[in-house]
């Protein structure tokens, strides 16, 4: 399992000790709006983590928490997963922030970190990522990421905008200052 590090935050691959500061944010409903559009209860919350758990080792990837480096505390949280969990399905990248931590880079940082990851380590050919129409502060950070959009189709249960970037695209485009995978649980 592999820890990501950047310039101010370090993403650790989701666990059991990571509980409160995850139900902290899924259990903010502005966090939750577009994700579930209903606050996490501590069940869902745990839920979580033990799916994150597993597909860590079944596939050697899946779900970080993003620690901010200053405060030692999560602020977000992060994925590299199979676009509707379908390993059928190219690679998906996807984030969620604290309220508080909302405008200040920290996802654009986390998905730079991501990319990296999806692109340099598991050499994927392709990412996408979604979100609901509505979300323009995710599209923001996708476009940021060199992401282009595609059109809207239906994944999760929801007509979302999907965006994608090819391993060409990556390539092409300035890189990031992230360190990673910087160690191996």
């Amino acid at each position: 399992m592999s820890i990501l590090s950047s310039a101010r935050l370090r993403l650790v691959p989701m666990n059991d000790s990571h509980f409160d500061g995850l139900f902290a944010m899924n259990s903010d409903p502005a966090v939750m709006r577009y994700i579930t559009g209903k606050p996490d209860t501590p069940a869902d919350t745990q839920a979580m983590i033990e799916r994150v758990k597993a597909r860590w080792l079944d596939c050697g990837y899946s779900w970080w928490s993003f620690f901010e480096l200053d405060s030692e505390q999560i602020i977000g949280a992060g994925c590299i997963q199979h676009l509707g969990r379908d390993a059928a399905n190219p690679l998906e990248i996807g984030w969620r922030l604290r309220q508080d931590k909302w405008g200040q880079g920290y996802a654009s940082e986390a998905a730079e970190c991501m990319a990296s990851f999806a692109f340099d380590t598991l050499k994927t050919d392709l990412l996408c990522a979604v979100c609901q129409p509505e979300n323009l502060g995710s599209a923001h950070v996708m476009k940021k990421l060199g992401m282009h959009y595609k059109g809207l189709e239906r994944w999760y249960e929801m007509e979302v905008a999907v965006y994608q970037m090819t391993g060409s695209d990556w390539a092409s485009r300035a890189q990031a200052e992230c360190v990673g995978p910087i160690s191996a649980a």
